[in-house]
C-alpha cells in the first residue's frame, strides 16, 4: 500500500479509502455484515488506513455497523472519517447534538476527519450564520475531532468562498477523468492544494459507470501495451495527480478490494506514461460523442415558468446514453428533483410546451422538443 502526506496531520493517508456508502446488502437491504466487514478488516490488514462512512449512508446502518466492525482493535489501526449531516441543522446545538451521536454510533471518543456534508451555496450560507466555525473550533479543541474538512457539490465559484472561509485541513470533493470542469474540478483541485488543504477524491468511477463495458470504449484501452481493466485505469489516471492524497472506493465485493489494493501498490504520482495519457483523451471522446444534448449548462433557459430544471434533466439523459447507464441516471434524476433537494421538483414531465426556454437557449437547442424527448424517456 502506498501512502501520501496532507500538511500538518499525522500519519500519512493510505491512496485508497474505503467508503462506506456502498457496502454488501442482504435481499432485505440491511447490510450483509459478515461479508462487509471481512471486506473491512480485510482492507486495513493491507494497509488501508482511511475508512469513510456519514450519517445517512445505508440509511443510517453505516455508521453503527463501522462502529462495530472496528472492534477487536481495528478502530486503532484506522483514520475515521465521517460527516455532520448539514441538511438536518437548524441550530447550533443541532452540531453538537449529532456529533455526539455519532461518537456513540461509532463507538469512538473522538473522530480523526470530520466533514461538513455536502456544502453548497445555499447549505453553506445558512450552516455559516448558524455557527458552524465556531462548532469546529469547540471540538477540535475538546478532542472530539482532531481534523476538520468539507464534502462539496456545487459551482467552483462556491468552492473557492468556502476554501477561504475557515481553516480546514481538508476536503473531499468529487473528480475522475470526465469530470475535470465538473463542480470543483481541475480548477478548485489546484486551488485547494495551493491553499495547503489535503484532497480526498470521492466518485472515482463515477458511481461505477467508468467500469461499464460499452462497445468503443474497451477498444480504445486495449491499445495500451499494459492491460489494466476500466477500474484500474479511471483509479490510476486519478492517483497519477499529486495534489491527491486519497481515492475513497465504495467497493461492494471482496474481489473488488483486492482488485483496488492490488492497483494502490504501485500507483505513484506521475506512473502514467504519455502514451497512456493520451487514451484517455481518447476515451473521453468517445464518451462525449455518445452525448444526445449538447447543453452547456448555461442556465440562461432558468428559471422555467413551470419549474422545469431544463439543465439537469439534460444532463441526466446524457448520462444515461454516454454511460449506457439509464437505471442509475433515472435514479439520480429523481433524486436530484424531487422536492427540497434542487430547489422544487423540477422533472421534465412538468412542461406545458410555453416556449420560453428556446428563445433563450444560446446554443439553439429547441429546448421544447428536447424536454418532451427527456419526459418520455424517464416517465413521470
Amino acid at each position: 500500500m502506498l501512502y501520501r502526506t496532507i500538511p500538518n496531520v499525522e500519519p500519512d493517508l493510505s491512496i485508497l479509502g474505503f467508503g462506506c456508502m456502498r457496502l454488501p446488502v442482504d435481499t432485505d437491504g440491511h447490510i450483509n455484515e459478515p461479508l462487509a466487514t471481512e471486506m473491512l478488516r480485510f482492507a486495513i490488514e493491507r494497509g488501508v488506513n482511511y475508512v469513510d462512512t456519514a450519517y445517512p449512508y445505508h440509511n443510517g446502518e453505516s455508521e453503527p455497523f463501522v462502529g462495530r466492525a472496528l472492534q477487536d482493535g481495528y478502530r486503532e489501526k484506522v483514520q475515521l472519517a465521517t460527516k455532520l449531516p448539514s441538511w438536518l441543522i437548524n441550530t447550533r446545538e443541532d452540531m453538537d447534538r449529532y456529533l455526539d451521536e455519532q461518537l456513540v454510533r461509532l463507538q469512538t471518543s473522538q473522530i480523526d476527519f470530520y466533514l461538513v456534508h455536502s456544502l453548497g451555496k445555499a447549505s453553506w450560507e445558512k450552516i455559516s450564520q448558524l455557527g458552524i466555525m465556531e462548532f469546529l473550533d469547540s471540538a477540535i479543541a475538546d478532542g472530539r475531532i482532531r481534523y476538520a474538512g468539507f464534502s462539496f457539490h456545487d459551482q467552483i465559484d462556491v468552492f473557492k468562498g468556502i476554501v477561504d472561509a475557515y481553516d480546514w485541513t481538508f476536503c473531499q470533493i468529487q473528480y475522475n477523468f470526465m469530470d475535470e470542469g465538473y463542480q470543483a474540478g481541475s480548477d478548485g483541485l489546484r486551488y485547494a492544494a495551493g491553499k495547503g488543504l489535503g484532497i480526498v477524491i470521492m466518485e472515482p468511477l463515477r458511481g461505477g459507470v467508468l467500469t461499464r463495458e460499452i462497445a468503443g470504449i474497451r477498444e480504445i484501452w486495449n491499445r495500451a501495451p499494459v492491460q489494466r481493466s476500466l477500474a484500474e485505469w479511471a483509479l490510476r489516471w486519478i492517483w497519477n495527480h499529486p495534489e491527491i492524497a486519497v481515492v475513497l472506493s465504495g467497493m461492494s465485493t471482496l474481489e473488488q478490494v483486492r482488485e483496488n489494493i492490488a492497483c494502490a501498490e504501485s500507483a505513484h504520482p506521475g506512473s502514467l506514461m504519455p502514451g497512456e495519457l493520451t487514451l484517455f483523451d481518447d476515451v473521453k471522446s468517445e464518451y462525449r460523442r455518445r452525448i444526445k444534448i449538447a447543453c452547456t449548462s448555461c442556465d440562461y433557459c432558468l428559471p422555467c415558468p413551470s419549474g422545469v430544471n431544463i439543465p439537469t434533466c439534460f444532463e441526466m439523459y446524457n448520462l444515461a446514453h454516454m454511460y449506457d447507464a439509464p437505471d442509475r441516471a433515472k435514479a439520480i434524476y429523481e433524486f436530484m428533483l424531487k422536492a427540497g433537494v434542487s430547489n422544487g421538483p423540477g422533472f421534465a414531465s412538468q412542461c406545458d410546451e410555453c416556449g420560453t426556454c428556446v428563445k433563450l437557449c444560446p446554443q439553439g437547442i429547441l429546448t421544447q422538443e428536447r424536454i418532451k424527448e427527456v419526459a418520455a424517456y424517464f416517465g413521470k
